[in-house]
This record gives structure tokens, C-alpha cells and sequence, in this order.
């Protein structure tokens, strides 16, 4: 999901690049760490069954389009799209390497799916809709091609008070270069935060029936020191990009002593927390 400046309206394009798929890679045993939890109850309240047809939006690197594969094998089938062709094909090696042939990828905007109506039993979107330009749009797509009764799955980054790993990171960094942060109905991590917003596109999109969960993360290193160098956020990355030298200085001292507090015997401990959002067709 070619990196550009940091104007909230094209933040999804930061994913596009090739080096960030690498990098993005790279650190999936972390973020499989972290997540796991999340990934596996937004499967849950899927309804993932084997010889189910499922869409995997925005998939990147295919961490969760794996999982799906395994859940609906033998039979069933998996089709993960993405606007990042680099994404994807890493997405299709791990596939294979896996064992698993029932997974095909598509490049394919989130925001205009050209699929055939009524033609997968379920639909998800892990860590995607918050970075659309119009994510109620992109939800209308998911729902068109949900079979009637289907489900359609979206997770979500809660606040950014509620993820200050990722959230003091990206506050001390506006601040220090002078950036607004994304306002309400703009992309960003943290723009669909609040379940009233999440709920609120769900509902634009023509969803009648939504529910929304809240489930909570931890985040373990050894150190401070050790968590930030495991800081791999692409958006993050490119607005410090922005910075001059001393800002860029300024920014990680102040992110180093912010993020301390999280620091105790057991090591480097920080809450985390995301949003799931479940839409019946």
C-alpha cells in the first residue's frame, strides 16, 4: 500500500513502494506478536467457515489473508487485493511457501472493487479504511460484492490516546515540524478511532445491522530503546522526513522520554487498542 509529502488526503499511497513492502515484511514477527488477539476475533466475527469465499481488502503482505486461507480450507478460497503490487507479491510467495493454494492476489483500489456482486460469503480489512480517502465508499464496494447475510469486517486503530506508542511518536513530531494532524473525515491511523465514527460509515455505507468491538493490545520490548527501534510506521517515517536535521534530533530525544514512562522491571510495556467493525449485509 511511491512515497509522496505528507498531505493527510494521500497517505494510503506511503504503502505503494516496494521498500516499505521489505520493511513491512520484515516485521511480521512483531506485529503477529501484537496482534494476534485482533486478527483472530475479526475472523471470529467473520464467520469464517471452511469452503467459505472470502475478500481480503487492502491486504499488504497477507498476514491475515493467510489465517483466512487456513480457516476456510480445503475448499474455500481467499482473493486479497491491494494497491501495492509489491505488497502483494509477498503476500503470494508466503502463500505458497505456506503450503496454500487456495489464495489468489489482485491489485485492485479499495475504493472501486471490480468484482461480481453477491460473490463472497465475507469481506475483510485489516488496518485499511482509515487510510482511504472515502472509506464509506470503499465499504459500499465491500458490501455490494458480500453475499445477502454476509459479513463485512473492518479493523480499525482505536485512539491516539488509547495507542501512545504509535501516538506520541506522530504528536511530537507534528508538533515539532509544524504539521496538522488529520482532521475528521480525512485518512490517517487514528481518523476512525472513536466507535461513533467507525459505526458512522458503516451506517453510510448502507449497513442496517453493525456492531462495534473494542480489543486491547500490549506491547513488549526489552526497553525503550529496543521499542523504538522496532518503530517501523511508514507514515511516521515519512513525516520525520520532513524535518530539518535538529528537528529530527529534537523529535526522537522527546519521543525517547515520552515513551520512558512505559519503561519498568518487566521491560518496555505500552498498551494498544483497535476497533472492529462488523456490518451484516
Amino acid at each position: 500500500m511511491t512515497t509522496k509529502s505528507p498531505d493527510p488526503s494521500d497517505i494510503g499511497s506511503i504503502f505503494a513502494s516496494s521498500e516499505v513492502a521489505e520493511q513491512w515484511q520484515s516485521s511480521k514477527a512483531g506485529r503477529d506478536k501484537v496482534n494476534a488477539a485482533a486478527n483472530e476475533m475479526m475472523l471470529d466475527v467473520a464467520t469464517l467457515r471452511p469452503g467459505d469465499r472470502v475478500l481480503d481488502v487492502a491486504a499488504g503482505t497477507g498476514d491475515q489473508t493467510l489465517m483466512a486461507a487456513r480457516r476456510v480450507a480445503p475448499t474455500g478460497y481467499v482473493l486479497a487485493t491491494d494497491i501495492s503490487a509489491s505488497m502483494l507479491k509477498l503476500a503470494s510467495d508466503a502463500a505458497r511457501e505456506a503450503g496454500l493454494m487456495n489464495v489468489e492476489t489482485r491489485v485492485m483500489d479499495a475504493e472501486n472493487i471490480d468484482l461480481e456482486e453477491n460473490s463472497f460469503d465475507s469481506v475483510i480489512c485489516r488496518q485499511g479504511i482509515m487510510l482511504f480517502s472515502n472509506p464509506a465508499k470503499a465499504l459500499i464496494g465491500m458490501r455490494r460484492v458480500v453475499k445477502p447475510t454476509g459479513k463485512v469486517v473492518a479493523l480499525v486503530w482505536s485512539t491516539e490516546e488509547k495507542n501512545p506508542y504509535q501516538g506520541f511518536p506522530l504528536a511530537i513530531v507534528r508538533r515539532i515540524g509544524n504539521m496538522p494532524a488529520p482532521t475528521s473525515g480525512r485518512p490517517g491511523l487514528f481518523t476512525l478511532g472513536e466507535p461513533v465514527l467507525l459505526e458512522g460509515v458503516f451506517r453510510a455505507a448502507g449497513f442496517g445491522e453493525i456492531v462495534i468491538h473494542a480489543v486491547s493490545l500490549q506491547r513488549r520490548f526489552a526497553s525503550t530503546a529496543e521499542a523504538i527501534q522496532a518503530m517501523n510506521n511508514p507514515v511516521l517515517q515519512q513525516l520525520i522526513a520532513k524535518l530539518s536535521d535538529a528537528e529530527r534530533e529534537q523529535a526522537w530525544e522527546e519521543i525517547k522520554r515520552q515513551l520512558r514512562q512505559f519503561e519498568g522491571p518487566k521491560g518496555f510495556e505500552a498498551p494498544g487498542e483497535v476497533l472492529i467493525g462488523v456490518g451484516t449485509k
